[in-house]
Order: structure tokens, then sequence, then C-alpha cells
């Protein structure tokens, strides 16, 4: 009888002997449009794959502008006219030739086709994106094509280079990325604009009847639930567990708003720091983040392509179309990466629009008040003249009757602004785009914040939880948000925030 044998032995005797076969196989990283463009060095070899975006063709030669979507700039691809029969605008294709100096004045480099592979054909007469001017309201009747065009693509790369950034800047600070429900049991804001989640609204069905008696909805968790309107809750419970936390997820508003700043389905970037009494501190924070951001867009390659989109954009829009020249979008990043932020409380940005109506130098619709708030166009001129149209401008410390009861009054915080009416919160604006981020102290008193509840009538509201986190070890704490998509507006100068999503939801229109 034969004993045991160590596997390890067989698997000795098998690396002995010379293999016939490979386990493995080396990938051979594909270059993209990109990167051929930025090479210098010619190749006599060369797989490129991408959409043709426009054909010119000769009698003796034929060629092919090539886009992959990693940047702006075509890749100019040169071929026999009988290989160019087979292609059309829009068309995806595998061109294979030699990378070299191109004899043309307009590109260094040129791709010679000496094989063509055609991947997906393309219907050009019909096809509803066009190689010409299209406004972006038509555009945003067929967002499944929309991000083909080449400044749309762009928008995706910039999406994509802000996560980055905004990664990188909150490992750095010692923040715990985190990842929060989109549903939840209550309205954070407790303004009721919330979207209730049901179960039975199957496809092709109406809802079930029910005696008048009953619930008409069926409700999936027993009682209802809603689409989450901001994160900043959950976050604060996660907080407490290891100190600083930030996510960026998918919020959601039921307003009827028809504006370019709202959507009904956004992104918010939320972060949550404990064991701070200052309001100062959650400002600097984000003041130090946007920073980075601003900087490292500045430098990248990336912001060059956006600054050139501008240019082209402001002349090619057949009525201006209201779009940030070149030289605005330079001076946004500017403010957003140098000096020092300015600061304003509430009570005396209402003074100096008061002021500016009794000097003659302002007019608005809507006069300024204490008691009313801020208007767009107040922020707007706030924006303008504290920040001096280029930098961001905190304003502070506003009316506790404005504001949510998750904020704590002035004068329970450290280095305090603000008065006996007022809460420790913030808001920061921008040029033109006004308010882009919110920020606040938490009540960290267990009586207080239940007092203030009450007072906001939102005592009971399946808010028991987070009255807990006040009776087991609360600390100090303070948190903001941030709208992503209005920065990603304010960053690439697009004026209208459906246009820098890929599929905007807003009242009335979920096309797809």
């Amino acid at each position: 009888m034969r004993g045991w044998v160590s596997p390890t032995c067989t698997i000795t005797r098998l690396e002995a002997r010379p293999r016939s076969f490979s386990t493995s196989r080396a990938y051979l990283k594909r270059v993209n449009v990109a990167q051929l463009l930025a090479s210098d060095a010619e190749a006599k070899h060369v797989d490129v794959y991408g959409w043709v975006r426009s054909l010119r063709k000769q009698k003796k030669i034929a060629f092919a502008a090539l886009g992959d979507g990693s940047t702006l700039e075509p890749l100019q691809a040169v071929l026999k006219p009988d290989d160019a029969a087979q292609l059309s605008t829009g068309a995806s294709v595998k061109l294979t030739g030699s990378w070299q100096a191109s004899t043309g004045k307009k590109q260094s480099h040129e791709l010679q086709v000496n094989a063509i592979g055609l991947l997906g054909d393309n219907d050009a007469e019909h096809n509803p994106v066009q190689p010409k001017y299209q406004t972006p309201e038509y555009l945003r009747t067929i967002p499944h094509l929309r991000p083909r065009i080449p400044a749309n693509a762009l928008l995706l790369r910039l999406r994509s280079q802000v996560i980055a950034s905004l990664t990188q800047f909150f490992a750095t600070e010692g923040f715990v990325q985190t990842h929060t429900p989109v549903i939840t049991s209550s309205d954070c804001e407790g303004a009721g604009e919330v979207f209730t989640v049901s179960s039975n609204a199957a496809k092709d069905s109406a809802q079930k009847s029910k005696p008048e008696d009953e619930a008409q909805v069926e409700h999936f968790f027993r009682v209802p639930k809603y689409l989450t309107v901001s994160a900043q809750l959950h976050l604060e419970a996660l907080a407490q567990a290891v100190d600083r936390v930030w996510t960026l997820s998918p919020t959601f508003r039921a307003e009827k708003s028809d504006t370019p700043r709202h959507l009904s389905e956004f992104y918010m970037l939320e972060a949550e720091l404990c064991f701070t009494e200052d309001l100062e501190e959650v400002m600097s924070v984000v003041e130090n983040m946007l920073r980075a951001v601003a900087h490292s867009l500045d430098k990248s390659p990336l912001g060059a392509e956006l600054l050139k989109a501008r240019d082209v954009q402001t002349k090619d829009t057949e009525d201006g179309d209201g779009a940030v020249t070149t030289a605005t979008l330079r001076q946004r990043w500017a403010g957003m990466r140098t000096g020092e932020w300015p600061r304003i409380t509430y009570s005396d940005s209402i003074k100096l629009l008061e002021q500016a109506v009794s000097d003659g130098e302002a007019t608005f619709a809507f006069r300024p008040s204490y008691k009313d708030g801020l208007q767009a166009e107040h922020e707007r001129y706030i924006a303008a003249i504290v920040g001096e149209g280029w930098r961001p401008v905190f304003v502070t410390d506003y009316p506790s009757v404005q504001k949510p009861f998750y904020m704590p009054p002035s004068l329970s915080t450290a280095n305090s602004s603000g008065s006996e009416d007022t809460v420790a919160c913030f808001d920061l604006l921008v040029p033109e785009l006004c308010e882009l981020a919110g920020g606040s102290m938490r009540e960290a008193r267990s009586a207080e914040l239940l007092k203030a509840m009450q007072a906001k009538g939102v005592a009971g509201n399946n808010l028991e939880w987070y009255q807990d986190l006040r009776k087991y070890g609360s600390v100090p704490h303070g948190g903001f948000g941030l709208g992503f998509d209005r920065l990603l507006c304010y960053l690439s100068g697009i004026s209208n925030v459906r246009d820098v999503v890929a599929f905007p939801r807003w009242h009335g229109r979920c096309d797809c």
C-alpha cells in the first residue's frame, strides 16, 4: 500500500519539468488618444480605439478625427479613400497604423492607418447628436447620448478628478470616508420636501385600491420611510465612533423648483468632526478643502482643457447663453486657492444691504429685512461686495427661526460673533452661483436638543435614536454639507446644474 505523499512533492516535480503551457498572459495596456497626443515618440505599430468625430475625403487621401473621451483634442488619422468609405461620423472603430510626425501644420503627429476595424456602425443621418452646435435645452432631452459630446465627456472627467482631490484631502486630514443610508426614517431638515418610499408602485399596474379607512400605500418597512435629504444625522452617529467622517452620496428633495440651481436628485458632500467648540474650525476645513481642489485643478491638464472649452463655448453659443469667460473662470479658481476668505455675520450683511439701498447703490426686488432672510439677489450682492467678486464669503450666525433644530445658540459656542437670537452656523456664498455650502455646530446637549426639537415641532418624528447620541457620551461637534454638483458648475463655468449631471432629474423630468 502506498503511503501518503505531501502535495508539495508533486508540485515540486511538476515545476521541475519544462512547461508547454502558460497559466497567465501579460496584459498589454491600451494607449488612449490623450496619451498618444502627448507623446513625441514615433511608433511603427499602434492600435487606437475610439469614435469618428469627423471625416474629410479627397481623391487620393482621407482624414478622420478620432476621439475616445480622454481629451478634447481629436487624433488625426490618415486613411485611404477606400477605407474611409466604410466609415461615418459617430462610428466606433479600431485603427491600426504607425504614429509618426505629421506633414501638416495643425498637429505634430498623426496616425498613418493600414488597417481598420469597424466595431459599431452609426446611422449618422438620424443620430440625434450632430457635429454642430446644439442647445443645452435640446441636449437635455437625450441624456443617454449627450455624454459622447467631447465637452460633456470633459465634465465627466472633471467630476472624477474633483472626487479624487477630495478623497486625498480628507485622507490627509484624518477623515474616514463612510457610506450613509439612502432610505431614512426622518426628514433631516424638517421641511417636509421628501420622497416617500413605496413598494407597490409596480410597473404597468395601478396602486391597489383599499377601503377609505385604510392606507392607500403599502409600506415595505411597515411605516413611512423616505429618500434621504441629507446624510448629516447618520454622519453624526458615525463621527462619534472615529472622530472625523465624510461622505459623498445622493440626496433627494421633492421641491417643485424650476431653476438652474435645483435638482430633485443631486450629490452632497458632507462631513462631521468631533471635539470642536469653535465654528471657525469647521469653516477652516471647508476653506482648506476647496483650496486643495482648486489648486489641483489649476495645475492639471484637465484644468487647461476646461479653460479651452470655455473659450470655444463663448464663441460658439448663438446667444451667448450667459457663458462664463475664460478670464472669469481663472478668477474663480484664483479666488478659491489664494488669500483668506472674508467672514461677515448675518446681521452685518443685512445692514450692508440696507445701506446699499439707502445710498442708491443697489436696488432689489425683495427689500432686505432681518426677519425675511437673504434672497438670491442679496447673496449675489454680498459675494460681489464683500468677496470683491472673486472670493467666496462666509455669512455666519443666522437667526434661529430660519434654521433647523440641531443648530445650537451662537453664544453657547467658542469665539462666537452672534447674539442671543442667532445660531452658530454659516453659509458659504460664491460669486454668481450664491450658496455653495452650509454648516454649523451641532447641539450636543441632550436637554437643549429636546427643547429645540419641541420648539420646531419635530420631537418624536422617528428621531429618538438621534437623541440617544446626546445621552451616551456626546461630544461638542460640528459639520457641513456642500452641493457637489453646484461646485462642478462653479469650477467649470456651466451655468445650469442640469448640464453637469449625466442624468438630471427635476420636477416633471426623469427621462431615462
